[in-house]
């Protein structure tokens, strides 16, 4: 469905793991193969062990984003733009996940739309109309509408810290 890119072909862009614990908010940047792969992504995520709220938040070229929450009954997924899956395996892969009755060929003229659960943050900040705010905003780069989630929740300047060090 999507374009396949060799592992060295990353995408552009920025994977980070979110981490609510003890009422406080933590950020780490993920390993740049998470940019590429659901699997990757769910795993590092799953790693952290944490007792509070995970999620990773991928920005792919700025093009889309790609939230992703692992937790024991399944992973909740929600992808911004279903048309990525076009041109990226990532969004591919989501689209998958999911089990979205998408037909490839109706993607081609689409506009631009989300797929997946929109309340997978609502337990921890961001109800689902606020989310379905910021991805109507379909003049911000992706990068700037995962600023808006994070401002919204709480954690802007932990994101923020880790962007810098990603000279982002």
């Amino acid at each position: 469905m999507g374009a396949q890119r060799a592992p060295a072909d990353l995408p552009d862009g920025f994977g980070v793991a979110v981490v609510r614990e003890e009422g406080k908010w933590r950020c780490a940047p993920m390993r740049s193969a998470a940019l590429n792969s659901l699997s990757a992504a769910e795993t590092e995520l799953r790693e952290l062990r944490s007792s509070g709220c995970v999620f990773g938040l991928l920005d792919i070229d700025d093009e889309f984003f790609v939230i992703v929450r692992p937790a024991p009954a399944g992973t909740r997924l929600l992808l911004s733009d279903a048309t990525a899956a076009l041109d990226y395996d990532i969004a591919a892969e989501v689209l998958e996940t999911l089990d979205a009755d998408i037909d490839p060929d109706d993607l081609d003229d689409a506009e631009p739309f989300e797929e997946g659960d929109l309340g997978l943050l609502s337990d921890v900040g961001l109800p689902e109309a606020v989310l379905g705010v910021i991805l109507d905003e379909t003049d911000l780069y992706a990068d700037e509408q995962l600023g808006r989630i994070a401002r919204e929740m709480g954690f802007a300047d932990e994101l923020s810290a880790v962007l810098d060090r990603l000279n982002r």
